[in-house]
C-alpha cells in the first residue's frame, strides 16, 4: 500500500511554495530569473535589449547581469552590430554550465540521454536488460550510461547536476520509491530506486512512472506544448495514460492517477483489482489482448482467417486490417470501439481538450483513425485526438525536463521554495529558468530516432 499525502489539497499554493519575504535577496533573485528567461527566449541580447524587454533600470539590470554572470549563468559573445553608435556587447544564457541525464528503464533496454541547460540532447545511450534484473543491477547499468556518456564528450561528474528515471509501473516520486512494476520481478516492490541511483551515481535522483514522463515531454516539447487540460495514453503491451490538469501532472492521493488498465470492459472478467494482474482494459485492447482475440478467430472459424497465420503481432494485424482483411477488420473494429469508449470515459470525468495517442498501437493510424471516428459521433467529451510526435522518445524528454526542473535551483536560488520539488512554482516570484522552452527540433529528432529503429 502506498503512502498517502499529508496536507492539504494537491493543488494549493500554499502547499507547493513557501515565499521567502523579508529577504534581502528576494527582489535580486526575481529580477535575476526574469532576466534569464528574457535571455533564453530572445538571446543573444545586449543589456540595453534587457532593459527595453524587461521594464527594468539600466543600474538593476547591469546589478542582475554581473550576479548571473558570477554564477556562470550568462557569457559574453563579443560586440554586436551597431545601430549608429557604440557597438553593444551581446550576452546569452551558458547551456553548458551544466548538464542533466534522463534514463528510460524498460523491459529489455535501458535507455540513458544527456542533454545540457537547454535541453539540447547531446548523445542518446542504450543497453540491454532484462526484468529479472534487480533495482540495484539496473541502477549499475544507468551509472555505466551516465559514465560512458560523460567521457565520451569531457564532461567532468560535478557538472552533471541531476539524473530523473522512468519506470513502467507505479512509483511515489516524493519517496523515490517504485511501488509495483508488474512485468517485472516482485523484487522492484517496494524498491527504493531514487536512492539506488543517487547512491551508484552520486546524482541528485528522481523517479517516475513512464506514460507520465511521456505526457511530460509531449507538454514540454511534443504534440501537447502549451496545452493546460489533456491525456497522455500509451497502448503498447500495457496500458496507462499521463493526465495534466490545470497546467500540472496529476498523480492522485496514492500515486495511481492514470492507471487506466485497470478501467472495467462490458464482458471482461470482474475481479477485485491486483497490482500484479493483468487490468481489464490492458487485457482487451494491449498488444497480448489484440493477438488473443485474433487467435481465437482463427481457431474458431479456420474458413475464414483469409490462410493468414493464427500467430500475428497485433500491430501486423492491424496491418491487415488496413488491407481490408474481414477477419484483421474484426479485431480493429472492437478494439477501436473498448478504446473510443475509455476515452470517452475519461474525458467525461476530466474534461480535457486533447487527448494524444502514444505506444505501439496506439499510434498506429489504422486504429488512429477507426477510434477518431467513433468519438467524433459524441455531441460533447470529444476532445481533439493526435498521435503523439515525440514516439519513444517522449520518456527521454520527460525525464530531461524533470531533471533540469531539479537543476534549477542547483543554477539560481528560487525566490519561492518547492515542497514539491517536482512540480515548478510558476509564480511571479519564482519562474523557472530551465525547461520553460523546448529545445530546437525536438519532433524532427524524435521522429528520425523512430525511422531508425524500424530500418
Amino acid at each position: 500500500m502506498t503512502k498517502q499525502r499529508r496536507g492539504g489539497p494537491a493543488n494549493s499554493f500554499a502547499d507547493e511554495t513557501e515565499i521567502r519575504f523579508g529577504r534581502p535577496e528576494l527582489l535580486r533573485e526575481v529580477n535575476a530569473r526574469q532576466l534569464l528567461r528574457l535571455l533564453r527566449l530572445h538571446g543573444p541580447c545586449s543589456r540595453a535589449d534587457l532593459v527595453r524587454r524587461s521594464g527594468l533600470s539600466a543600474p538593476t539590470v547591469s546589478s542582475a547581469v554581473l550576479y548571473l554572470h558570477g554564477k556562470g549563468l550568462v557569457e559574453a559573445m563579443g560586440p554586436g552590430q551597431s545601430n549608429g553608435g557604440r557597438r553593444p556587447s551581446l550576452l546569452r544564457f551558458n547551456s553548458k554550465l551544466g548538464y542533466v541525464a534522463g534514463t528510460d528503464i524498460g523491459r529489455s533496454v535501458v535507455r540513458v540521454a544527456l542533454a545540457d541547460l537547454s535541453g539540447a540532447l547531446i548523445e542518446r545511450w542504450i543497453a540491454e536488460t532484462d526484468p529479472r534484473n534487480t533495482p540495484a543491477q539496473v541502477a549499475a547499468l544507468v551509472m555505466t550510461g551516465v559514465r560512458e556518456l560523460r567521457e565520451r564528450h569531457s564532461i567532468p561528474k560535478a557538472k552533471v547536476l541531476a539524473l530523473a528515471a522512468s519506470v513502467p509501473g507505479i512509483t511515489d516520486p516524493h519517496a523515490g520509491v517504485v511501488v509495483s512494476v508488474p512485468n517485472f520481478s516482485s523484487r522492484w516492490d517496494s524498491a527504493p530506486l531514487r536512492e539506488l541511483l543517487e547512491a551508484q551515481t552520486g546524482f541528485t535522483a528522481a523517479v517516475e512512472n513512464d506514460v507520465n514522463l511521456a505526457a511530460l515531454g509531449e507538454n514540454w516539447c511534443g504534440t501537447a506544448r502549451g496545452v493546460k487540460d489533456f491525456v497522455f495514453l500509451s497502448i503498447g503491451t500495457g496500458v496507462g495514460a499521463g493526465i495534466f490538469v490545470n497546467g500540472r501532472l496529476y498523480h492522485g492521493a496514492e500515486w495511481t492517477a492514470g492507471e487506466i488498465a485497470y478501467l472495467y470492459v462490458p464482458g471482461t472478467e470482474e475481479t477485485p483489482l491486483a497490482l500484479r494482474r493483468r487490468g481489464p482494459l490492458e487485457s482487451v485492447i494491449g498488444s497480448k489482448g489484440i493477438e488473443r482475440f485474433w487467435s481465437t478467430l482463427c481457431r474458431t472459424n479456420p474458413s475464414d482467417a483469409s490462410g493468414l497465420p493464427s500467430r500475428l503481432e497485433a500491430v501486423e494485424i492491424l496491418d491487415f486490417a488496413g488491407k481490408g482483411t474481414a477477419e484483421a477488420r474484426l479485431v480493429l473494429n472492437q478494439t477501436a470501439r473498448i478504446l473510443a469508449d475509455a476515452i470517452t470515459n475519461v474525458c467525461v470525468i476530466l474534461n480535457s481538450s486533447l487527448v494524444v495517442l502514444g505506444g505501439r498501437i496506439g499510434t498506429h493510424p489504422v486504429l488512429f483513425e477507426a477510434t477518431r471516428r467513433i468519438v467524433e459521433r459524441n455531441e460533447f467529451s470529444r476532445p481533439r485526438l493526435a498521435v503523439s510526435s515525440l514516439g519513444r522518445e517522449a520518456q527521454l524528454y520527460g525525464a530531461i525536463w524533470l531533471a533540469l526542473s531539479i537543476a534549477d535551483a542547483k543554477v539560481l536560488p528560487p525566490a519561492v521554495e518547492r515542497a514539491n520539488p517536482f512540480t515548478p512554482a510558476e509564480t511571479r516570484f519564482s519562474l523557472p529558468v530551465l525547461g520553460f522552452i523546448p529545445p530546437a527540433g525536438t519532433s524532427q529528432e524524435a521522429k528520425s530516432s523512430d525511422r531508425e529503429r524500424e530500418n
